[in-house]
């Protein structure tokens, strides 16, 4: 198994009001290359703390986090390691600094040194990969909260990253905006390879990655593909979560006595559960 990330009994610490606290506490985990992982838990859990040592924002205060084979811990290849884990936060307006789309996702490789014809090519792809190529000549204060946060997602594409660590980037966008951008993110990680990590609290987000990871009091309580978390209805309500509405629906259908196929999340597949055991019903 190809790992881009291992994380090695990790804990993280900040001192609030002359208390210690263990944000991270003992974690250990690799994330696969290649692989769409979401990260979830209610506000305090530790995974937007997590997220933020998986590129050396945040350095551990016990364990190592490994990137690509480098320690998050050597300074020497601090640069290196942002340019191949990038990170997009959740206000879209915080990461945008330029008057022009183009100029934005630019910036980036400018700071790297990058040659002007190799930048050119890269923003170009960049924006057709997020499909914002069209508003490339675009003032991003026009742009909806999905495009803004688009627009960011290309501005760390263009330093080609092997990962893209977003944390909570649809907690300010409306439903469609949500959309764009899980759209666009499934786009990146099947189609351009790109590595996926995704902290979110919307549970839909979840459905279509490969692994999801539940964090509550700095530790993982659980981890698996989203059908063996999601069955856990009563451990995720207990730690404050929801689950997606499909997976709610065919939790209180069985607790009533209903017996229907719980190990199914899509709305396809869900009705078709329903279906059936309506007909085994009839017989």
């Amino acid at each position: 198994m190809d790992n881009i990330i291992e994380i090695k009994n990790v804990t993280y610490k900040y001192t609030d009001e002359d208390k210690t606290v263990a944000a991270v506490n003992r974690v250990s985990l690799n994330i696969e290359r290649g692989s769409f992982t979401v990260i979830l838990g209610h506000n305090g859990s530790g995974k937007s703390t997590l997220a933020k040592l998986l590129n050396g924002l945040n350095k551990p205060t016990e364990g190592e986090v490994i990137v690509d084979g480098i320690n998050t811990k050597d300074e020497k290849y601090e640069l290196e390691i942002k340019r191949r884990v990038g990170m997009v936060f959740q206000n879209p307006d915080n990461q945008l600094i330029a008057s022009v789309v183009e100029e934005d996702v630019a910036f980036g490789p400018e700071n790297l040194g990058i040659e002007p014809q190799e930048i050119r090519k890269r923003v170009d792809d960049a924006l057709k990969s997020v499909g914002m190529y069209e508003f490339r000549k675009s003032a991003p204060h026009k742009l909806s909260g999905g495009q803004k946060q688009r627009v960011a997602i290309a501005g760390i594409i263009a330093m080609t990253p092997s990962c893209i660590v977003l944390d909570e980037p649809t907690a300010m966008l409306d439903p469609k905006g949500r959309s764009e951008i899980i759209n666009t993110l499934i786009h990146l990680n099947k189609d351009k390879k790109i590595t996926v990590i995704l902290i979110t609290h919307y549970m839909e987000e979840a459905e279509t990655a490969d692994r999801v990871i539940v964090m509550n009091d700095g530790e993982i309580i659980d981890d698996g593909t989203p059908k063996t978390v999601f069955k856990n209805v009563k451990r995720l309500k207990e730690v404050g979560l929801d689950v997606p509405q499909t997976t709610e629906l065919l939790y209180a259908l069985n607790q009533n006595g209903f017996k229907v196929d719980t190990n199914v999340i899509s709305v396809e597949d869900t009705a078709a559960a329903i279906a059936a055991a309506l007909e085994d019903k009839k017989d």
